[in-house]
C-alpha cells in the first residue's frame, strides 16, 4: 500500500469524444500515476507524493472494441462495411473481456485509480464497479445483479433477469486493465443506446443472451448527466472517495472540490 493514501478522485466529463482521443487521455493519466509510484519508491516516506486518481465519463461515436481475450469471429461485419454502412470504427485494445459496442446515448466510465489508495484486490474492484451500477439501476426501479458462476461461467457486468429469469439481458458491460495496481478502461452502461448496433457483433462473446438499455426498460429516455450523477455518488460511497469535480477551466484555474457531492 502507499505510505500516503489519497482517496481524492478527480471527476471529468469529456462529453462526446472520439474513442482514440479518450484512449490517449487514459494512457496519459495512467502513465502519470505509474511514474509517480515509481518515483515514490526511490524516496523516503516523508518525501513521497500521493498518487492521483481520476474518473472520466464520456460518450463515444459508434465504435466496436475487442479485448485481449476476445475473438474476432464475434465481429459479424467486416471493418470496411462497418465504416461505410454504419459509420463505426473498430479497435483492438488491451483490456479484459471480448467484443463490445460504444455509441451515443451510452454512459462510458473510465476509472483510472491507484488501487493502492483503496485496496489491492482486482476482484473486489470489479465487484464494486458492478455494485455501483446495480445501485444506480435500483434508483430507477430496476432489479439488476450479477450472473454468478465459477471461472468462465461467471458473466462479468450487470444484468436484468440475472437470477434465473426467463430473459436474462445485459445492461452494462465491463472490461478493465490493471498494472502496478493502476486501473484503466472500465464500464459502459446502456442508457439511451441504439441497441440495433449490437446486432453486428456477438456482444461480449455471449450468443444466447440479450442486450438492453435503461430507456428500453423504462419506456422513455433518461438524461445521461442525471445517470452519471447517480453512478458517481454510488461509486464514491462504495470506494469511500472524495470527489473533486473538474470544471471546464482556463489553464491557470484549478479544480473545484466537492467532497461527497456531484
Amino acid at each position: 500500500m502507499n505510505t500516503r493514501i489519497n482517496k481524492q478522485v478527480v471527476v471529468e466529463n469529456l462529453g462526446l469524444i472520439d474513442y482514440q482521443a479518450a484512449w490517449d487521455e487514459q494512457e496519459r493519466l495512467f502513465a502519470q500515476i505509474v511514474a509517480q509510484k515509481v518515483q515514490n519508491r526511490e524516496c523516503p516516506d516523508t518525501e513521497q507524493v500521493p498518487t492521483p486518481n481520476y474518473l472520466l465519463f464520456c460518450e463515444h461515436p459508434h465504435v466496436y472494441t475487442l479485448g485481449t481475450s476476445g475473438s474476432i469471429d464475434n465481429l459479424l461485419v467486416d471493418e470496411e462495411r462497418l465504416a461505410a454502412d454504419y459509420g463505426a470504427t473498430f479497435f483492438k485494445i488491451r483490456r479484459g473481456g471480448d467484443i463490445t459496442y460504444h455509441g451515443p446515448g451510452q454512459l462510458v466510465g473510465y476509472p483510472i485509480l491507484d488501487l493502492a489508495n483503496f485496496f489491492t484486490d482486482i476482484h473486489r474492484y470489479m465487484r464494486l464497479l458492478e455494485e455501483g451500477i446495480i445501485r444506480t439501476l435500483a434508483d430507477y426501479g430496476l432489479r439488476a445483479g450479477r450472473v454468478e458462476g465459477v471461472g468462465a461461467d461467471r458473466l462479468t457486468g450487470v444484468w436484468l433477469d440475472y437470477d434465473g429469469g426467463p430473459r436474462p439481458r445485459k445492461i452494462c458491460a465491463m472490461g478493465v486493465k490493471a498494472s502496478r495496481w493502476v486501473t484503466m478502461h472500465g464500464f459502459a452502461l446502456n442508457v439511451n443506446t441504439d441497441l440495433s448496433y449490437f446486432g453486428h457483433i456477438v456482444p461480449c462473446g455471449i450468443s444466447d443472451k440479450a442486450v438492453t438499455s435503461l430507456a428500453a426498460e423504462l419506456g422513455h429516455t433518461v438524461p445521461l448527466s442525471e445517470v452519471a450523477g447517480r453512478v458517481k455518488q454510488h461509486l464514491a460511497d462504495l470506494f469511500e472517495m472524495e470527489l473533486i469535480q473538474q470544471e471546464k477551466t482556463q489553464p491557470n484555474e484549478t479544480a473545484t472540490a466537492v467532497s461527497g457531492t456531484l
